[in-house]
């Protein structure tokens, strides 16, 4: 997993916890750990991130609860067969923002407009 070039900024605005769940999410979807993949235990992540335990069993949690990992007691955790649901739950809630936005009778790029200033306020 370190392999693909984990980091962490100390100096973020970003919590740790996010900045990893981010990172391995990111990894997922650009191949790079692939369904099935093991990842280290919480234990062995957070020293080689310089991370407290709980800071890294957050981030797995997290991820765990999206999808995106499953643990498997003592065996560990894993990239989950789904892999990247993230991208499956962005689709539905897509459809479902389009499907309100024809009921209310707004049109496409307004809808895009909105949905854009939504994203990057």
């Amino acid at each position: 997993m370190a392999g693909f070039g984990l980091t962490i900024e100390s100096s973020s605005t970003i919590p740790p916890f996010e900045q990893l769940r981010v990172q391995v999410i990111d990894a997922v979807r650009a191949g790079s750990l692939a369904a099935g993949a093991r990842l280290p235990t919480v234990r062995a992540l957070a020293g080689q991130l310089g991370l407290a335990v709980n800071t890294v069993a957050r981030a797995y949690r997290e991820l765990e609860g999206d999808g995106v990992i499953e643990t498997r007691g003592r065996l560990g955790s894993f990239i989950a067969a789904s892999g990247d649901i993230t991208h499956q739950q962005a689709q539905s809630a897509a459809i479902t923002y389009a499907d309100r936005i024809r009921q209310l009778g707004v049109s496409a790029d307004e809808a895009l407009g909105l949905a854009r200033d939504a994203l990057y306020r």
